[in-house]
């Protein structure tokens, strides 16, 4: 579970704040200081308000606390850096990760200025990172509050899991379903690299890959990240240079999509697959070549740029009810040391 705060300052065309948390890759909550509303993402969200029946109202209020303390941060991370105006982001970045089978908690939580590390927290030594030296006077007072630390590290290592299971008990049907994609030859030109594109899968455990006859090649391939669409699925590519291959030699090679759990997708190569937009030499396009290459320029395209904030639960006080999104533990600390 990944949850994401900016907080922006004279970025046009962009709310001043917005928080999203993420559930395995798929967005389960949103906020942003337009709509001024927390909402959820996922019509299975909504379960917990069987528990918690004013838990988006809660949510929304947070959520207005957030916008106001991240206006205030960026004051601050100017004053650091001896800034006046201009285009400026403040970015809180926190996650936790639970493997079901062993039980082994991980994860992260961590403060941006401008696209830089500000603040890393280390949750094996539980201590603070300074990447910078602006951060050095929050990284020595936030390290000598040991009541903050050890808010931390329960946030870490009980209330952000647990949030997480009763997320993946509420979204089940969803989150643990298993979707093979569709796999693609696409080229830009004869002389580019051959992709091998996958769209539609779930979850984002996957593995792909060219091989040669039963090996996998490692040379001549370039791999690509995997990225969201915006259906909560998945896609990612696999890129093979065409120049030493043998036109003989061109069935012995095959792309292999292998999703986690074993289930696999493999797409020979054969020329008449291969969809691409470029012209032959009286001016048209290859045999089912046109509507093949506005599908590829547009697979290719696709994708979600993931880099906003959520607060997963709020911290404890006496005869309160937490919930998953809450004040940050550091940020009042941050507000009194850094003026």
């Amino acid at each position: 579970m990944k949850f994401f705060y900016t907080g922006s300052s004279q970025v046009p065309n962009f709310p001043e704040f917005v928080e999203v948390g993420f559930v395995d890759g798929l967005q389960i909550e949103h906020y942003d200081s337009n709509s001024r509303r927390f909402v959820p993402k996922q019509d299975w969200m909504n379960k917990i308000t069987e528990e918690e029946p004013q838990f988006w109202e809660e949510q929304t209020g947070r959520g207005l606390g957030h916008q106001q303390t991240f206006k205030a941060y960026i004051e601050i991370m100017k004053q650091r850096f001896n800034q006046t105006g201009g285009v400026h982001i403040f970015q809180r970045m926190h996650s936790c990760e639970w493997d079901d089978e062993t039980d082994e908690v991980s994860g992260f939580h961590q403060y941006g200025y401008d696209g830089e590390d500000f603040i890393v927290y280390d949750l094996k030594t539980e201590t603070w990172i300074a990447p910078v030296q602006q951060a050095v006077p929050t990284k020595h007072q936030w390290d000598n509050d040991k009541a903050l630390l050890a808010v931390f590290k329960n946030y870490h290592s009980t209330e952000c899991v647990d949030w997480l299971k009763k997320f993946v008990e509420f979204g089940r049907s969803s989150l643990m379903r298993k979707d093979l994609p569709s796999v693609s030859l696409l080229q830009k030109t004869p002389s580019s690299p051959l992709t091998c594109h996958a769209t539609g899968f779930y979850p984002d455990r996957a593995h792909l890959f060219w091989k040669k006859d039963e090996e996998e090649l490692h040379e001549d391939v370039v791999r690509g990240e995997i990225l969201p669409n915006h259906d909560g699925s998945f896609q990612m590519s696999a890129d093979l240079d065409l120049s030493g291959l043998q036109d003989e030699d061109w069935g012995r090679y095959s792309c292999v999509f292998h999703l986690a759990g074993g289930q696999e997708v493999s797409k020979r190569l054969d020329k008449r697959d291969i969809r691409t937009n470029w012209k032959t030499n009286d001016g048209g396009f290859p045999t089912g070549a046109a509507a093949g290459g506005v599908v590829a320029a547009l697979l290719l395209l696709t994708g979600c740029i993931m880099g906003l904030i959520v607060c997963l639960k709020k911290r404890p006080q006496a005869s309160e009810t937490s919930s998953s999104s809450g004040e940050d533990p550091a940020g009042k600390k941050m507000l009194e040391t850094s003026s």
